[in-house]
């Protein structure tokens, strides 16, 4: 199991392959550089360590707001500890720490982490300024004892594969290509709180999930999910956005599951929503007859898109 750290401070190593970056969505591009930096260390003997940042520099340094972020830290985490990293620090960005020169920084992350290889991809770059991009870091490797390997982008369909180009496509609805990018489907954790009970009243009740403010939620719309719960993997219909049939007046957006053949109490419960296929965007009905007719259309496409992983992600 990996070893996690919230600080670099406290932090002694020796001897390690190390990787630097935010990370954010382990997509296929930090997979690949991950693994490889997996086989390369343990091959030599080297643990594998990730440097990871929360908040996110942009938040620091560019004054970035917004629910954004396509992992939790725990989610990150849980990615990283799955690919067979041994150790994860998830060090706090602060304004100080993107302000300082890239020597320093170096010589900071050289006195706790002890690192030989420094891997990392085609643009990285640390320090004020980016001062220490890759040449700045291979000049610099024989003076601080390490060598810098870059591995090159994963791309899919000419496009590099990158967190914000994920970013674009899950605010657009583009759940295939967005999960084709991420290596796997897109997920979104909270907890059920009660809604207005306009579901129920109409015989399609929801679960109403509180995300939090920093996770990205994809565009609005209807999606096909699959929900976990208490371990259980479920079919759900779920509805993003502002319910223009019930209200015109509403900007907050809604994430509401409607969980197929469930009738069990989720009141302040996890629930998970995996993200398998966009079924349409949101629309406003003339009447809830109409609604109806179409919630009930989705549950059923629903049901034939995705019934069959009920068994095969089990």
């Amino acid at each position: 199991m990996v070893q996690h750290y919230t600080s670099l401070e406290g932090v002694n190593l020796t001897n390690t392959w190390l990787t630097i970056g935010s990370f954010d969505g382990i997509h296929i591009g930090h997979q690949k550089l991950i693994r490889e930096l997996i086989a390369d260390a343990h091959q030599n003997g080297a643990q594998a360590v990730v440097l990871t940042f929360h908040p996110h520099p942009s938040v620091v340094v560019r004054g970035r707001t917004g629910a954004f972020y396509l992992t939790t830290p725990d989610e990150k985490l849980a990615l990283l500890d799955e690919l067979g990293v041994d150790i994860v620090i998830t060090h706090p960005f602060t304004y100080e720490l993107s302000q300082s020169p890239a020597r320093n920084y170096l010589a900071y992350l050289k006195d706790h982490l002890g690192f030989k290889m420094l891997w990392v991809g085609h643009d990285f770059a640390l320090g004020k300024g980016r001062e220490g991009n890759i040449a700045y870091l291979t000049v610099h490797g024989n003076e601080f004892g390490y060598q810098v390997h870059v591995v090159e982008p994963v791309k899919n369909n000419g496009q590099v594969a990158s967190s914000s180009l994920i970013r674009n496509l899950l605010s657009a609805g583009n759940i295939a290509d967005a999960n084709t990018l991420l290596g796997r489907q897109y997920q979104v954790t909270g907890v059920v709180v009660h809604g207005d009970g306009r579901g129920k009243k109409i015989g399609i009740p929801t679960a109403n999930l509180d995300t939090g403010s920093e996770k990205l939620i994809p565009a609005a719309g209807v999606y096909a999910c699959l929900a976990e719960i208490d371990g259980r993997k479920v079919l759900a219909a779920v509805n993003i956005g502002t319910r223009p049939t019930f209200e015109s007046t509403d900007q907050l957006s809604h994430v509401e599951a409607h969980i197929l053949d469930f009738i069990e109490d989720l009141y302040n419960k996890k629930l998970s929503l995996v993200f398998v296929e966009r079924l349409r965007g949101e629309e406003r009905f003339q009447s809830i007859d109409e609604l109806l007719i179409q919630i009930h259309a989705d549950i059923d496409q629903t049901r034939k898109l995705i019934s069959t992983q009920i068994n095969t992600r089990s």
